[in-house]
């Protein structure tokens, strides 16, 4: 079901004014079960930008197989999406016309920078911030590939969330398999606006994904009883995934909501 994590060392000398910063990032095998993003969650992301004008080209960061640009499309069919991704997975994805461009690298690479710079109306980080060795360097680079004007679109967990308080170090992304970064919804405004950027939306709602119960939960067993035997408490864990699927339309609108979601316009002096 798990294996064992890394040891986790604490940084001192983080770059980004954070809840939590680490040095290693480590996911849990069944977190791939239930973390996965839903067609309707990625197109709820993708409506998010509808009252803002329609982009001509967007840029997806972290995009991994391109899951999003795909159902994107559905909402945007006369864009041109692109994807950027670490791993070979893009490029999959340029195979299968899930985005017209594939670039593998990182944001933060001067070279990847220099060849995307000003291309793109908006830039998309779901779920990716929390992963980047370096938050602000991501948006300072998302910031110059994107055209004066055009949007940032970033979505990442909430370590505010009531559930956050509730479970602790339990709670997935603050506990050792959790994420190198977590960014309170109030520091990544006050970087966004450092940086020259406006908000423009802020939504802690349809960003919330229905895991923390199951999460916990396999996570638990794993720590009482070992990776294999943990493997007998699966229909426990299907129960609670269960729970967190049914109280997902009331948890997103109360402070247990895990996630939200800023679309920050980029000012002409940004990025300067």
């Amino acid at each position: 079901m798990t294996a064992t994590a890394p040891t986790e060392r604490r940084r001192a000398d983080c770059a980004f004014t954070l809840a939590a910063c680490r040095d290693h990032s480590y996911a849990p095998r069944f977190l791939k079960v239930v973390r996965r993003a839903s067609p309707s969650r990625l197109r709820a992301a993708a409506r998010a930008a509808l009252p803002l004008p329609e982009p001509e080209s967007w840029l997806d960061v972290g995009t991994g197989d391109a899951r999003f640009p795909e159902v994107a499309r559905e909402v945007f069919p006369y864009t041109s999406f692109d994807g950027l991704d670490p791993t070979s997975s893009v490029l999959h994805a340029r195979v299968a016309e899930r985005v017209e461009e594939a670039h593998v690298g990182r944001l933060t690479d001067p070279r990847v920078t220099a060849r995307l710079r000003t291309r793109y109306d908006i830039v998309s980080m779901l779920r990716h911030l929390e992963h980047a060795p370096d938050p602000r360097a991501e948006i300072r680079a998302a910031l110059a590939v994107l055209r004066p004007g055009g949007h940032l679109i970033l979505e990442l967990p909430n370590p505010r969330s009531a559930f956050a308080l509730l479970f602790g170090s339990c709670w997935i992304p603050q506990s050792r398999h959790g994420h190198l970064h977590l960014l309170p919804l109030r520091t990544l405004h006050e970087e966004l606006r450092s940086q020259g950027c406006t908000i423009v939306t802020t939504d802690r709602r349809t960003p919330h994904t229905p895991y923390d119960l199951a999460a916990t939960t396999a996570l638990f067993l794993n720590l009482l009883l070992g990776p294999v035997l943990a493997l007998l408490g699966a229909p426990l864990v299907a129960a609670a995934w269960t729970i967190d699927l049914l109280l997902a339309p009331v948890l997103r609108r109360t402070p247990l909501s895990n996630a939200y979601r800023v679309i920050a316009r980029k000012e002409p002096t940004a990025g300067a």
